[in-house]
C-alpha cells in the first residue's frame, strides 16, 4: 500500500479526473447535445407512453431526474461505503455503470431510438456523479492538509487536459470524416445522372450521416477511455484504510451512520456554514456551465464552431487557473483566494449581461467571456473541494462528509436552472437570468466572510 501524501498515490488518485473527464466535455457539454438535436430537432419523440413535442425539454428533464436520484442515493450508499470499508468498491461499480451507459449511446441512431439515448443519458449521469462522491472522499485519505490545495488542482489540471485530448480527436472525426475513412460515396445514379445541385446536396448528406456516425463513436471512445484509464487509479487506491470489520445489517448500520455524520455537522460551524456559500455559488457556477452554450446560441446567435471553440479556450484556460489560485490559497488563504474568484464571476455575470446580439464582433467579446470565466472555473472547483477537505474533522466517515456536499451541489444545480429558466419566463431574455446569478454569488461572498481561520484553513 502506497503511504499517504505520497507522489505516486496523490497522481493516482488524481488520474481518476482524467479518466472521467471526458464525460464532462465531451457528453455533457460538446459532442452529446449537438448530436441529440440533430436527431430530433424539430420532430416529436416518444418516451415514456407520451409523446414529447419538446425534445430539448425530455433531455433536461432526464437530466434533473439523474440528479435527484445522486441527491437521494449518495448519502446512504457513502454511509454504507463508511461503515463496511468498501468505498472502492462502490467507486468502481459506478465508473463501470457510467462508462458502458456511454458506450450504449452508440445504438441511440434516430428518433425511434431516442428512448435509449435518454436511458443512457441518466445512467451515465448516475453513474458519473456517484463515481465523483467517493472519488472527492479520497482526496484527504491520500493527501495531508497542506497539500490537499495542490492535489485537488491537480486532479481538475488533468481532467481538463485530458478532456481536451479526446475532444480534439472526436471533433477532428466529427468535421473531417474522410480523413478517419468514413464513407463518404454517392450513389452511382446521382453521380452518372444528376445535376450539379443534386450530387452536391447528395454529397452533404452523406457527410452529414458521416458526421453522426463519428459522434456515436466518439461515444465509445469515451466510455473506453473513462473505465480504461480508471484503472490505473484503482490499482492504486487503498480500500478499508480504517480497517473495518461491518457486522450484519450494514444497510441499517450505514443509516445509522449517516444519521450520526449529520448530527456531527451542527458540531462545526466553519464546517457547515462553508457548506452553505458552496450551495450560494454551486447555484451560478453549475447554472453557468450547463447554460453557457445555450446563451451563446439562443441569445447571441453564434454559430456551432464558435461555441466549440469557446468550450476550447474555457478548458485551457482553466488548466491555468486551476494551477495559479492553487497558488494565491497557499500564500493568501482559502478563503481569500476563493472570494477573490467569486469577485470575478460576478464580473463574468455583468459582462454577459452588456452582450448583445447586435455588437459588433459579439463573437470576440464571447471569447473573452469565455476566457474569463475559464480562469475561475477550474480555480473554484478545485479550491471548494481541498477547503472542504481540510474543514473536516479527525474522522472515518470521509465518504459520507463528501455526500452532503455532491447532494449541496446537486439542489444548487436544481434551483440554478429553475431560476434561470423561470426569469426567462418573465422576461423572454437571458440577460437578466444570468445578471440574477450575480446576486447567489454575492451571497457566497458574505457568507465566506463570516467565516473564521481553522487550523488547516484560513
Amino acid at each position: 500500500m502506497l503511504k499517504k501524501g505520497s507522489n505516486k498515490l496523490i497522481n493516482a488518485w488524481a488520474f481518476y479526473d482524467w479518466a472521467n473527464s471526458v464525460y464532462s466535455l465531451v457528453i455533457s457539454t460538446a459532442v452529446f447535445p449537438l448530436f441529440y438535436d440533430a436527431i430530433t430537432k424539430g420532430k416529436t419523440v416518444r418516451f415514456l407512453w407520451m409523446d414529447w413535442d419538446y425534445p430539448d425539454t425530455l433531455y433536461s428533464y432526464s437530466l434533473s431526474f439523474s440528479f435527484l436520484i445522486v441527491a437521494f442515493i449518495s448519502p446512504i450508499l457513502s454511509a454504507i461505503a463508511d461503515y463496511t470499508g468498501n468505498k472502492l468498491k462502490f467507486m468502481k461499480f459506478f465508473c463501470w455503470l457510467g462508462g458502458f451507459s456511454v458506450i450504449s449511446m452508440y445504438f441511440f441512431e434516430d428518433v425511434s431510438t431516442t428512448w435509449i439515448g435518454i436511458l443512457c443519458t441518466i445512467l451515465a449521469s448516475i453513474g458519473f456523479w456517484s463515481s465523483i462522491v467517493f472519488y472527492n472522499s479520497y482526496l484527504p485519505e491520500v493527501a495531508s492538509p497542506e497539500q490537499q490545495d495542490a492535489a485537488s488542482a491537480k486532479g481538475f489540471i488533468y481532467g481538463y487536459i485530458g478532456s481536451i485530448i479526446l475532444l480534439l480527436i472526436s471533433l477532428g472525426m466529427i468535421l473531417q470524416p474522410s480523413f478517419f475513412g468514413f464513407d463518404l460515396s454517392i450513389p452511382e445514379n446521382i453521380t452518372a445522372n444528376g445535376s450539379d445541385e443534386e450530387i452536391a446536396a447528395a454529397l452533404e448528406t452523406v457527410k452529414n450521416a458521416a458526421s453522426l456516425k463519428a459522434m456515436r463513436i466518439s461515444f465509445v471512445m469515451v466510455g473506453l477511455w473513462w473505465i480504461g484509464f480508471a484503472q490505473i487509479t484503482f490499482k492504486k487506491l487503498p480500500n478499508n484504510v480504517f480497517n473495518r470489520k461491518p457486522e450484519k445489517d450494514f444497510i441499517w448500520k450505514g443509516f445509522k451512520e449517516l444519521k450520526k455524520v449529520s448530527i456531527e455537522l451542527k458540531n462545526y460551524p466553519t464546517l457547515r456554514n462553508f457548506l452553505i456559500a458552496f450551495f450560494l455559488l454551486s447555484v451560478g457556477v453549475q447554472t453557468i456551465i450547463l447554460l453557457a452554450t445555450i446563451f451563446g446560441s439562443s441569445e447571441l446567435g453564434l454559430g456551432t464552431i464558435n461555441l466549440i471553440v469557446t468550450v476550447l479556450l474555457i478548458q485551457f484556460v482553466a488548466i491555468l487557473g486551476a494551477y495559479v489560485f492553487s497558488n494565491v490559497s497557499k500564500k493568501y488563504g482559502n478563503f481569500k483566494a476563493i472570494k477573490i474568484t467569486l469577485f470575478i464571476w460576478v464580473l463574468v455575470c455583468f459582462s454577459a449581461f452588456m452582450l448583445e446580439k447586435e455588437l459588433p464582433n459579439v463573437d470576440l467579446y464571447f471569447y473573452a467571456l469565455g476566457g474569463l470565466l475559464g480562469m475561475v472555473l477550474g480555480a473554484i472547483q478545485s479550491l471548494t473541494r481541498s477547503t472542504y477537505s481540510k474543514l473536516l474533522p479527525e474522522t472515518k466517515d470521509h465518504a459520507t462528509y463528501f455526500s452532503f456536499y455532491d447532494v449541496t451541489e446537486k439542489i444548487a444545480i436544481v434551483l440554478g436552472t429553475f431560476v434561470f429558466g423561470f426569469l426567462i419566463y418573465l422576461t423572454d431574455s437571458m440577460q437578466w437570468s444570468v445578471l440574477s446569478l450575480a446576486l447567489f454569488f454575492l451571497a457566497s461572498f458574505i457568507v465566506l466572510s463570516t467565516l473564521k481561520s481553522t487550523k488547516h484553513v484560513r
